[in-house]
């Protein structure tokens, strides 16, 4: 089995959100199969940023929904939303 790269948009709740904390929470919370390989930021309108993680996990996992639903469970997030999945 290979792994799986997912591409996921985490929108924080106000630009106010520290995004190096959200960050860390993330990291933090993410489901113990899975990795974060890197995060990337997007400047959405009026301040506000988004933060795209690169997540990797096991093809066998079940795909991505366990991240999708820790993210969105982590304090000051708004929404969670895959952008993109491939194989490594």
């Amino acid at each position: 089995m290979s792994d799986v790269a997912a591409r996921i948009k985490v929108m924080p709740e106000s630009p106010d959100v520290d995004l190096d904390a959200l960050e860390e929470r993330l990291h933090d919370i993410l489901p113990e199969a899975a990795e974060i390989s890197g995060f990337e930021r997007d400047d959405v309108a009026f301040g506000l940023v988004a933060l795209l993680p690169t997540v990797i996990v096991p093809d066998d996992a079940g795909g991505t929904e366990a991240v999708e639903e820790a993210f969105a469970e982590a304090s000051e997030v708004e929404s969670v939303e895959v952008q993109s999945v491939g194989r490594l």
